[in-house]
């Protein structure tokens, strides 16, 4: 029976296939074999057209060409309208301008609109195309001056019988009339008559002396360029908005109006050989390389308003821009206007208000899937072939490059990031000078120390005073400075971790009951550590690094930034036991008797008593204050980092408040505790160079202490060190190096684990803390250098380019941690809850754009209030409901681990991170795991779905994985319209009702 239904199953697919192949033969035949016998009658030739229509065909070829070279400028655009000043006179007045949005003049003329998405009308596009088929096209001209462009223009349609001869100067005359920019004040009247505009040219000429034309003739040339001069104007170089210009920008201008001279429109497009600077025909001194010129008989001006946004709204559109660089001829043009006709989206006027503004949308999406579904896109991917990113079946891992290679040679690894990051050293020193920079220092500094002495202290109470605060001082300026200085990833920042700490308890604890002597016993565990650290670099062991995937990267960091989270409230209530709420304080209890009892804290001094008592030690509000301090700074920090985005004063001043935010914080809520007087907790600064335990130096011998066998056994411990080490570090620079933070000077997973093995073993010989790197710390560094486009067009979101990648800050930050002993005076008026604020925005911050904890808010939310996330798309709710509780599972895990004793053994859970994953290859299928556990960005994986959709719109007709009874194309077939009506058009402007048989009306009589 399972044979008989598997031979039916086959010969059902065959019959499909084959009725699949049948239908598309006859499809592709009645859209391209054309019948001798087909006329104007028969509507089905002009209603299909093939999959593949002659002008993506055409388009295809013109992108094609010359990509070796470099992409074409970007333009700027603007629409200048002949109008009328008072009744008399007439300028050219600017209206609207585009970079990649429209800004219209508003209908007060005193101000510009906010960027919007430009509607337009079907009708005007209708328009364009005629005015394109029919107008002088002159491409490659090569013209210096405005006067020499519209005299070769009138020329040439004088030629061809478009234009008379003896109107050739009126034309010349109007197209070198003044131009009026926005900039300027003018008593230009509203815009909301530009419908009724009176435009008569020849108004002008009767103005002059004479009123004859030849008059006006003789007067052309000394009028007309005193009007425009070919030099740009003072209000071009002062104009404010040349900063929102991208660099090399060139200028396309758009000049409509109605004249009363003409009785057909005059129409050009022209593209000069060599951008020209034209004086004052633009609002900003760049120069221009595209001309559309447009003027009409009187009656029509709307009309040619729309067509004039029309065009300009093309110019500004990714893949028409390009077109137009390239075209050859009218036709190449046509090709491009009818793309942008079948990508454009029409809305119903029933049901859309045309006045309204649609804003700028947050994400634009990239013409480079247009300009990929020209081009015919890559092969077909079927269901259930490869993932969706290309990677193996494996998926979520990260891409080898040369940094992760598994060279086989004696630390080949090693000589290759050297090889890689020496010719970027000096660029690493002249690439932080931007005042970003400065911020970054100071932000991470405050951080540093805070962290520095936290763990200074702890470790103190851990090691009896053998290691203090002063040694974390000394120890933490002394390997961060190195690092920085010559790493392969500065941008890591080193610091004390809990495991270290951890670990030292233990081993003080083990060395005090065995009378060993402590840093002896921890100088061989450290130089054994070292050791196996360099035998790994030599191996080229980092190539491990691979491995470790999104569900070991996220499980990592989000439990340090827990722990920050977790030890900032900590630290507070900590700081509430010492100082505590008297909540039975009685401002009615009093005393008649002046006793020692009845005197206040201060009297008692004063008198020369002496305070007995821990209540003797209170001081109200503390904890408080304490706690304002706390979330304010918090609370201020997060805030004034979203500044950025918010609408108050202009890009400049919110950059740099979003710089300097945790510092104006810092700032802020320490004179706000210098303003009330509380006496909080300071912080408090070692104010002499000098060990903290009397019975050690800055030297451990290494000798003499223990006995010899120790110096052997000290290897056991140090294997342990050894993962904690490779482990801590490794994550870290794997989440530093991350795809999304847009590296280009390549990672150093072998140089950066060479430096922290000689640092071990100098910090070891020192009596230093062990350092490794910081995941938080570190991720604060890269959020504080981030780079955005200083030019983003009006209405345009700055686009992300990368991380300012150089070794200043992190030089220069524990540079001022070891000078921070000769600053106590000035660091003792920072209260410690405004740098316990700053853990906790630390903390938090790092958390932003974690994939774990936007699936954690996925929990709580109802199906139809979650965001449209890539994986909710292909996997279904419960599988990633199902990972989520999986990564939970393992962090709580890791957290027990870590607050018990049990936490010697924390590296290793870590280690088993790797296997949990592996495990899971198991539970989850390849495809899933290929959305969940993959470090790509989210709206990288948007762009390449859409543009799968796009490639499977187009193939799918070949596929058999639908029984339908048309072919399984996603595309409705595209209605092909004729443009034959619009030719026979005599003036712009007219309606589809008035011509015999308009487009529309095809499509209505065979749609009936």
């Amino acid at each position: 029976e399972m044979n008989e239904v598997k031979s039916y199953r086959r010969r059902r697919r065959h019959r499909r296939r084959s009725n699949h192949k049948e239908r598309r033969e006859r499809l592709m035949e009645n859209v391209s074999d054309k019948s001798d016998t087909e006329t104007a009658d028969d509507p089905s030739s002009s209603i299909l057209k093939p999959l593949i229509s002659p002008a993506a065909e055409r388009i295809r070829f013109i992108l094609g060409e010359d990509d070796s070279g470099p992409p074409p400028p970007q333009l700027f655009t603007e629409l200048d309208e002949l109008l009328a000043v008072d009744g008399q006179e007439m300028e050219w007045k600017e209206t609207a301008r585009w970079i990649k949005f429209e800004e219209k003049v508003e209908k007060g003329g005193e101000r510009w609109s906010k960027p919007h998405v430009a509607t337009l009308s079907l009708h005007s596009l209708f328009q364009l195309k005629n005015c394109i088929e029919k107008g002088t096209i002159k491409l490659d001209m090569e013209a210096n001056s405005l006067q020499q462009i519209v005299e070769m223009i009138t020329d040439s349609q004088i030629e061809s019988g478009q234009l008379k001869a003896d109107l050739k100067e009126m034309v010349m005359y109007t197209l070198l009339r003044k131009h009026r920019h926005q900039t300027k004040k003018s008593n230009l009247r509203s815009l909301a008559d530009i419908g009724k505009s009176v435009s008569s040219a020849s108004r002008l000429f009767s103005s002059q002396e004479n009123g004859s034309p030849t008059t006006a003739h003789r007067n052309l040339t000394s009028n007309s360029l005193t009007d425009l001069s070919d030099k740009p104007e003072k209000d071009q170089l002062n104009n404010k908005f040349m900063k929102k210009v991208p660099r090399d920008a060139e200028a396309s201008n758009v000049l409509v109006g109605e004249v009363d001279f003409l009785d057909t429109p005059f129409v050009a497009f022209v593209r000069l050989q060599q951008a020209v600077m034209l004086g004052g025909l633009t609002e900003v001194p760049v120069p221009t390389r595209f001309l559309f010129i447009l003027l009409g008989p009187k009656g029509k001006a709307k009309s040619y308003h729309e067509i004039g946004r029309a065009i300009a709204t093309l110019m500004s559109d990714e893949v028409f821009h390009d077109i137009a660089y390239k075209a050859k001829d009218r036709g190449d043009l046509l090709a491009g206007i009818d793309e942008f006709l079948d990508e454009v989206i029409v809305l119903p006027p029933g049901e859309w208000d045309p006045d309204i503004r649609i804003e700028p949308p947050k994400s634009i999406p990239s013409a480079d899937k247009r300009k990929n579904n020209i081009a015919g896109g890559e092969s077909l991917q079927m269901n259930g072939g490869t993932p969706h990113d290309g990677s193996p079946a494996g998926g979520g891992g990260h891409a080898v490059g040369d940094e992760l290679k598994f060279t086989g040679k004696f630390c080949g690894g090693l000589i290759l990031d050297v090889k890689r990051k020496l010719p970027f050293y000096a660029s690493d020193f002249y690439d932080a000078l931007n005042i970003q920079s400065l911020s970054a220092i100071l932000f991470i500094y405050l951080g540093t120390i805070t962290n520095a002495i936290t763990f200074g202290g702890l470790l103190g109470d851990a090691t009896d005073n053998m290691q203090g605060v002063l040694e974390s001082f000394v120890g933490t300026a002394l390997a961060g400075a190195v690092f920085c200085l010559f790493a392969g990833q500065p941008l890591t920042i080193l610091s004390s971790t809990g495991p270290v700490l951890v670990f030292e308890r233990l081993l003080f604890n083990f060395s005090k009951d065995n009378d060993f002597d402590y840093l002896e016993f921890r100088l061989w565990i450290g130089l054994w550590s070292a050791f196996l650290c360099l035998v790994l670099v030599a191996t080229d062991a980092s190539f491990l690094v691979q491995y470790f995937t999104r569900f070991t990267e996220e499980g990592f960091s989000a439990l340090i930034s827990f722990i920050f989270i977790y030890d900032s409230f900590k630290k507070m209530l900590k700081l509430a036991h010492h100082h505590p709420i008297n909540s039975d304080f009685n401002m009615d209890l009093h005393h008649l008797n002046a006793t020692w009892a009845s005197l206040t804290r201060s009297e008692c001094l004063e008198w020369g008593g002496q305070l007995l008592g821990p209540a003797c030690e209170f001081v109200p509000d503390i904890t408080l204050m304490s706690f304002i301090l706390f979330f304010g700074t918090y609370t201020c920090s997060m805030g004034l980092k979203k500044f950025k985005t918010s609408q108050f004063f202009p890009t400049t001043v919110r950059q740099l408040i979003s710089d300097f935010a945790i510092i104006l914080a810092i700032l802020i809520f320490c004179g706000v505790d210098a303003l009330v007087g509380v006496d909080t907790p300071k912080l408090l600064v070692p104010s002499e160079f000098k060990p903290t335990s009397p019975n050690r130096g800055w030297f451990v011998p290494p000798f003499g202490g223990n006995p010899w066998w120790v110096y052997l056994a000290s290897f056991l411990p140090a294997l342990l060190v050894t993962i904690l080490v490779f482990m801590d570090q490794q994550i870290t620079a794997v989440i530093v190096n991350r795809k999304e933070h847009k590296l280009k000077k390549g990672a150093g997973y072998h140089l950066d684990l060479f430096w922290v093995s000689i640092l071990l073993i100098v910090c070891s010989f020192m009596g230093l803390p062990w350092y490794v790197a910081a995941t938080v710390i570190s991720i604060a560094h890269i959020d504080s250098i981030k780079m955005e486009t200083e030019t983003s067009a009006p209405g345009e979101q700055p686009k992300f380019l990368g991380v300012r990648e150089q070794r200043v800050t992190g030089t220069m930050v524990f540079i001022l941690t070891g000078l921070s002993v000769l600053m106590a005076p000035i660091l003792k008026f920072i209260p410690m809850p405004v740098l316990y604020g700053v853990f906790l925005y630390m903390g938090v911050a790092s958390l932003n754009g974690v994939q774990f904890m936007d699936r954690l808010q996925l929990l709580l939310m109802p199906a139809k209030h979650q965001p449209d996330l890539i994986y909710l798309r292909h996997v279904p709710l419960r599988r990633v409901h199902l990972f989520t509780f999986i990564q939970v599972l393992c962090l709580a895990l890791l957290w027990v681990l870590k607050s018990t004793v049990a936490a010697i053994i924390f590296p290793v859970m870590i280690l088993a991170l790797v296997a949990v994953r592996k495990a899971m290859d198991y539970v989850f299928s390849q495809h899933d795991l290929s959305y969940l556990d993959d470090i790509m960005p989210e709206k990288d994986k948007k762009k390449k779905e859409d543009e799968k959709k796009k490639k499977k719109k187009k193939g799918s007709i070949d596929s058999d994985m639908n029984d339908s009874d048309f072919p399984a194309n996603e595309n409705v077939p595209s209605i092909k319209i004729s443009m034959e009506a619009m030719e026979q058009e005599p003036v712009l402007g007219e309606k589809p009702s008035d011509r015999e048989e308009s487009p529309c009306s095809t499509v209505r009589r065979w749609a009936n």
